[in-house]
């Protein structure tokens, strides 16, 4: 998989946690996994997993930044989808030295054209713009 086909599908596995308990989260990998068509390689399958768990470990910590930042909202009234772009960029952003802040945002941004609604691209660069 691309880099970007990657970070999509870190952005799927993570959007879950919106709609499970977190302790249900590794049952929710195993399903989220089971259902790829095609299946991914061994090796995409891991950094899936690292990155999305790693994001899941410091989900409290990135959504206080999140709402810091993010002037007028919380992420208790963003949109799901906005919100599992936004969380996967900060970490990219924050903890991952591997991803330029860059290309975190424009990342991002894409993915919110794909996946969110209208406005949701605007809306993430806006927040994402805080941060560098």
């Amino acid at each position: 998989m691309s880099r970007r086909e990657l970070r999509e599908q870190i952005f799927k596995f993570i959007f879950r946690v919106e709609f499970n308990e977190r302790d249900e989260m590794p049952e929710q990998e195993d399903f989220f996994f089971e259902a790829q068509e095609p299946e991914p390689d061994e090796k995409d399958v891991r950094y899936i997993s690292q990155k999305g768990n790693s994001i899941l470990e410091r989900l409290d910590e990135i959504d206080e930044m999140i709402n810091k930042k993010a002037k007028g909202w919380t992420t208790g009234r963003m949109g799901k989808v906005d919100l599992a772009i936004l969380r996967l960029a900060v970490y990219e952003i924050m903890f991952d030295e591997d991803v330029p802040t860059g290309v975190a945002i424009n990342e991002a941004v894409e993915i919110a054209k794909k996946f969110g609604q209208e406005e949701s691209s605007g809306f993430v660069n806006g927040i994402l713009a805080k941060f560098v």
